[in-house]
């Protein structure tokens, strides 16, 4: 049988397309690719002929078919835009199509952006997940983060420039002030990071122009026993409300200080403010 190679291509970098990556590319009877017009570009300029066609999100499943047809006569490339195929698209679909009709399936490793903003960001990274795109409503976001606001484990999120202080402002409100990196524009000649705390992030990226797309690394929740226990939280929001401090405020002030996820703070505020009504 044949086999669908998947292989990562330049975030930015063309350099980064490998000397494999290249003669793979080179030698498989079709290349499926995101956006031909943009893969077209990246082959044409290291000299690669090979036939494209399009495989998308939106036409994956009219594309299916086509790809495993040529699958049956010889070997396959999967291209995304940039980074490692598979990986935040529909390419897992193919992969599995595959496998179910018998080829082999193999990955051709390189450029990836979560794993590159991970690696550079300073925080812990023998155990983390990746997340991807948070939802496109703040509502929806918090739902989510609230679910993962308690693990331990670094937290890596992909996110667009017009939604990037939204998302910021939504992980310091249901996770607390983290700590966070977060890098724009990896590989590229204009590459940043941006280290610090949520509020930090915030504060900085309300002045810098916001462009390119961002990876997001977040510090996982800490151990339980890094942070206060419930009766001193309760202790630190009486005190608050006695000096008739702002909810919001006071459960963002006392989630920084404790070590808890915002939103737990919150929510065991607004229960002792019912209890005192």
């Amino acid at each position: 049988m044949s086999t669908l190679f998947l292989v990562a291509t330049p975030i930015g970098n063309l350099e980064d397309l490998s000397p494999r990556a290249q003669r793979v590319l080179h030698e498989v009877k079709l290349i499926a690719a995101e956006d031909t017009r943009h893969s077209r570009k990246l082959l044409n300029h290291f000299e690669l002929h090979t036939p494209l066609t399009s495989y998308f999100e939106h036409n994956e499943r009219l594309k299916l078919d086509d790809v495993l047809a040529a699958l049956e006569t010889g070997d396959v490339a999967l291209i995304s835009d940039a980074g490692m195929p598979g990986i935040n698209d529909p390419g897992y679909l193919l992969a599995r199509a595959a496998l179910d009709a018998g080829h082999q399936v193999s990955p051709i490793p390189g450029p990836s952006a979560p794993i590159a903003a991970l690696a550079a960001s300073g925080l812990p990274t023998d155990q983390f997940l990746y997340v991807g795109y948070p939802a496109r409503k703040s509502s929806e976001r918090r739902r989510d983060f609230e679910k993962i606001a308690a693990l331990p484990y670094t937290l890596i999120f992909l996110e667009s420039p017009h939604r990037l202080l939204p998302a910021l402002e939504d992980l310091r409100e249901t996770l607390g002030d983290r700590q966070v990196t977060v890098a724009a524009e990896l590989t590229k000649m204009h590459e940043r990071f941006f280290r610090g705390n949520l509020s930090e992030a915030l504060a900085f990226f309300e002045k810098e122009p916001v462009r390119g797309e961002f990876t997001i690394v977040v510090a996982g929740a800490q151990p339980e026993s890094g942070g206060w226990a419930q009766a001193r939280v309760v202790a630190a929001l009486h005190e608050g409300l006695e000096h008739e401090e702002k909810p919001s405020q006071l459960a963002r002030r006392v989630a920084a200080d404790a070590g808890w996820p915002r939103s737990q703070v919150y929510d065991l505020l607004q229960e002792m403010r019912k209890e005192n009504t």
